[in-house]
């Protein structure tokens, strides 16, 4: 590690679990100048490993985790990993981001990445104490949740600092909405975890007790002092509220998608919106490693037939389980989160699923023979809780809502106008219709329908007045911009809540990056964002993906809006392909979404691939 002081450890841990060998490899330094770490790097793994052919259940299949230089060094919630590998969802290249203590305690092992290859023999679990890899038998773990396996974990480590990543029962059956628990966090969209099923790893444990270095402790202690103070004034409604604060202002707007999108306000939000939270379910804040935020809101149902009931509710989850389903009693959602963390599922995913039900259902197209007799109501939380538990353990109508949405609209292409997703990634609790910019950050998100990687637009189209949200001009350079701000934060190893305290923005300013690695990064990170993001579309071109697979469903940009603050309001195919043009071209891809030779050239993305892999030496 010949340009940096700090923030890399330099070193790659990779286990075959086929075999029950494992390796070290070394991180190339011009790679992580050009690519940074987490996804950047994950992302350089996927294409120099994963060919197009790859089927998200084959052998050949990786899971590739990969920290930043910031993951773990002793600033603001630096507490983030990167997860890349081909998504049994959507069939094509995932990345997914998450918090927790594992990144942390994988670099305190001395590794900056963990790539997980091959399939074993048995239900498997792997143990990574001080950089020493053990193969244990989990035939044990199998069936448990994904909270219960976690403490399991930690019990036979007999360490409560350690970090865990477990799997629950429905990755077990392969469920392709399933996720991966990363201690009380999870790589939650584009069914990771059934990969790990797939894999017959049903978690991973790490600690270490190592450091990782910075290239000037005083500095970085002075940014962090820095931060801390900027942080409790600029993040206090996160600390109050959390997530949750965003679903009374997207309601009032008229963006929440409300009965599986068939509108766009919902008249009964009062009772699911973030004081009502707080007035009546509240328990505490969960905070993430090193976090001083803490936006995570534990909740409790205290009465009713949902008693007792406990989960963290966030904005998405609350989103897609409330007003998507119709359904305003808090108490039901709570209980309905709960479920989908034990069982593992992705909250959006499967609220989408959910929403689609209860829609089939209520037009007839479905009767509660294929419920398993659930009356699939729109606004019924016992629905709610019992299709989340049908897909859960593939029963019903479950099993195929288990294989995800664009298997759905493939088996059942009478129900397609239903089935909100991009390229096989459901939508999240947005509607498009309500502003424009959010309609590309779907289309073109990296991974599908998606709110992070394809560009949270609401700052700047709904919140802050900068951008008319049903403009069309100008939104394709603003979700660029926005998507490289989020691609290399995301490689940094730090959440994005907290960034904008360490002038990590859409314009990087400051000396974070110089006094955590001791290398000038600060100039370049929006480049090594585009880069990163153009290599993402390289990945997706070499698996077919094009101009076609980025638009939007029908629904969309055929059916007006019924009613509510955007009454009337739809996007039409032609508006939304003068955005994809304008987007394409600040891209510096053609016409049809394919990276030219010419962009691949300027961001010197041949340089970085023509470098040898692993399989290759």
């Amino acid at each position: 590690m010949q340009a940096f002081k700090g923030g890399y450890l330099g070193r790659t841990l990779r286990v075959n679990l086929t075999t029950r060998q494992t390796s070290v490899e070394e991180l190339n330094d011009s790679e992580l100048e050009l690519l940074l770490g987490g996804r950047g790097i994950a992302a350089r793994m996927y294409y120099q490993e994963i060919p197009a052919e790859t089927k998200p259940f084959d052998e050949g299949n990786k899971l590739f985790f990969v920290t930043g230089p910031m993951t773990g060094v002793p600033l603001p919630s630096t507490t983030k990993f990167q997860l890349a590998t081909k998504s049994p969802e959507t069939g094509h290249y995932l990345c997914s981001n998450c918090g927790g203590v594992f990144g942390p305690q994988l670099k305190q092992c001395g590794f900056d990445a963990l790539i997980v290859e091959g399939v074993a023999s048995g239900w498997t679990y792997l143990t990574i104490r001080e950089g020493q890899v053990e193969f244990c038998d989990a035939a044990d773990l199998v069936g448990l949740s994904t909270t219960d396996a976690q403490s399991k974990l930690l019990e036979l480590i007999d360490d409560k600092n350690a970090g865990t990543m477990t799997i629950g029962p429905a990755a077990e059956k392969l469920v392709r909405l399933s996720y991966i628990g990363v201690d009380s966090r999870a790589f939650g969209r584009g069914g990771p975890g059934a990969v790990m099923g797939s894999k017959k790893l049903k978690g991973i444990v790490v600690r270490g007790t190592g450091k990782t270095p910075v290239a000037d402790k005083d500095r970085v202690d002075e940014i962090r002092k820095a931060a801390l103070a900027e942080l409790r004034t600029s993040r206090a409604d996160h600390t109050r509220l959390g997530t949750m604060q965003y679903i009374k202002k997207l309601n009032d707007l008229g963006c929440m998608p409300t009965r599986n999108f068939q509108t766009s306000h919902f008249e009964e939000c009062e009772p699911v919106e973030a004081e009502a939270m707080k007035a009546d379910y509240y328990v505490r804040n969960y905070a993430c490693y090193r976090c001083p935020v803490a936006c995570g809101k534990v909740c409790e149902v205290k009465d009713g037939p949902h008693a007792g009931a406990r989960a963290r509710t966030e904005f998405e989850t609350v989103g897609l389980f409330g007003p998507c389903c119709g359904v305003s009693d808090f108490g039901a959602i709570v209980a309905a989160n709960q479920l989908a963390d034990e069982i593992g599922l992705d909250t959006i995913s499967v609220g989408n699923a959910v929403s689609l039900t209860m829609e089939l259902y209520e037009r007839g197209l479905i009767t509660t023979d294929d419920t398993e007799g659930i009356e699939a109501k729109f606004g019924s939380g016992e629905a709610l809780i019992e299709i989340i538990r049908l897909v859960g353990e593939r029963r019903g109508i479950g099993d195929l809502l288990a294989d995800g949405m664009a298997e759905v609209a493939r088996r059942k292409p009478e129900w397609s106008w239903y089935c909100l997703h991009v390229k096989g990634m459901p939508f999240a609790a947005y509607d498009p219709r309500g502003f424009y910019g959010n309609a590309l950050t779907k289309g073109t998100s990296s991974r599908g329908a998606c709110h992070n990687v394809g560009g949270w637009s609401i700052r700047a189209e709904l919140l802050t007045g900068e951008h008319d949200r049903f403009a069309l001009e100008g939104k394709g350079p603003l979700i660029m911009s926005i998507q490289d701000n989020r691609a290399y934060v995301d490689s940094l190893g730090l959440c994005t809540v907290v960034r904008g305290s360490m002038a990590f923005s859409a314009s990087p300013a400051g000396d974070t990056m110089e006094a955590v690695t001791g290398y000038g990064f600060t100039p370049k990170l929006l480049e090594i964002g585009e880069r990163i993001y153009s290599l993402e579309r390289m990945i997706l071109n070499r698996e077919g993906i094009v101009r076609t697979d980025d638009m939007l469903p029908d629904r969309i940009f055929k059916e007006a809006i019924p009613s509510g603050p955007c009454e009337g309001k739809t996007l039409t195919q032609e508006q939304y392909d003068f955005m994809l043009d304008e987007y394409y071209q600040a891209r510096g891809w053609d016409s049809n979404g394919v990276v030219t030779d010419e962009t691949k050239q300027r961001l010197g993305l041949t340089d970085v691939l023509l470098q040898k892999g692993p399989q290759e030496q």
